[in-house]
């Protein structure tokens, strides 16, 4: 088969789709591998790097989308890149289409099927390729929120393990999920008083015995909400409803009752965010204010660290990637209900019950 790999174009993007340590697995196995001059050169990987392992280099996507059969990619394609697919082809990438009415109609209109690493499932319900992403944001919220408190953004000036004579910093997660649980890991290790609220108290038995008694686990009702979004310090948004748009959990009027200079860190808003107040936004632009609360609302955060990042969702695409390499694309969604359930897209129809719900055809 052959496989194109892009160079990402999203603001402040650094990942790649594939390290030089999948595409060997790939060229090993036959298969040819395009990838697009100096697509992970930000991450210490050169093109000769890329060369070492069979891969030959293209100078322009454009090339990559006319010749390639199965396009990797790591955040939702640009409607510019939109335009370059093409019918018969197979997008594997991020997409987050529940909250994306112009992207959804641009991958229809191309004719490609288009898989969302973010609901290809495990044999376990889980969300195999969406996880270790979830981790790395969930780690980042904090050290984000923790910059957001400092006065330099507008925070209030709070160290969140305080220091000795001081309190410390009282830091509130919604979702105890992956994201959020690494996020109440590294909050706890900072020092400060972490709660996280959730709907499962199955879920909240398992933080309790994995992060200690040091965490004060909440069972997640509107008034807990309310209670505790307004004595947060640090307010971290983790919900997720797979490829649904994110509940909006904390309202207007509660981010306005926030302590002044409080700081709210949206990982959800990649499917539009949990809390009523958020909206997007880059690297190069972090965060704003809005009722004197900072908001940190930054759609590809691992992009951030794409060190860590790429190496962590190269582990966990590069079996389904294989898989569609040595079976063909048609047989192995055939096969394998976890990579089909990822399918959003095929042939300009929208086959992903929950995404036609999201534009309004359910």
């Amino acid at each position: 088969m052959l496989i194109g790999v892009p160079k990402e174009i999203k603001n402040h993007e650094y990942r790649v789709g594939l390290t030089p340590t999948s595409v060997f697995e790939l060229t090993s196995r036959g298969h040819e591998v395009l990838v697009q001059h100096d697509a992970a050169l930000e991450t210490g990987i050169s093109n000769a790097d890329y060369k070492k392992v069979g891969a030959s280099i293209v100078t322009s996507a454009k090339e990559i989308f006319e010749r390639a059969e199965l396009i990797i990619k790591v955040k939702e394609p640009q409607l510019s890149e939109c335009a370059l697919l093409r019918e018969g082809q197979t997008l594997f990438t991020f997409l987050h289409l529940a909250n994306d009415p112009r992207q959804t109609r641009a991958l229809m209109a191309s004719g490609a099927t288009a898989i969302a690493y973010e609901m290809v499932t495990d044999t376990y319900g889980g969300l195999p390729l969406l996880a270790p992403m979830s981790e790395v944001a969930g780690r980042m919220s904090v050290q984000a929120g923790a910059h957001c408190l400092e006065m330099e953004t507008g925070g209030a000036g709070l160290l969140l393990g305080g220091v000795s004579g001081v309190q410390v910093a009282e830091v509130v997660v919604l979702g105890g999920g992956t994201a959020g649980m690494n996020a109440a890991r590294m909050a706890m290790g900072l020092g400060a008083h972490v709660s996280v609220l959730d709907i499962s108290l199955s879920r909240l038995a398992e933080l309790d015995l994995a992060l200690g008694t040091s965490l004060n686990t909440v069972f997640s009702t509107r008034k807990h909400i309310e209670d505790y979004v307004t004595r947060a310090d640090l307010l971290i948004g983790a919900v997720l409803v797979p490829g649904e748009s994110a509940p909006k959990l904390v309202s207007k009027e509660l981010v306005k009752a926030m302590k002044r200079g409080a700081a709210i860190v949206d990982i959800a808003i990649d499917q539009g965010g949990c809390i009523a107040t958020s909206r997007p936004t880059t690297h190069a632009e972090p965060t704003y204010i809005k009722y004197g609360v900072v908001h940190y609302c930054v759609t590809n955060m691992p992009g951030a660290v794409a060190g860590t990042s790429k190496a962590a969702l190269n582990n966990a695409t590069l079996p389904f990637i294989l898989k569609m390499a040595d079976q063909g694309i048609g047989q192995a969604l055939k096969t394998d209900q976890n990579l089909s359930n990822g399918v959003n897209i095929k042939a300009g129809e929208i086959v992903s019950e929950v995404i036609r719900q999201a534009m309004g055809n359910g």
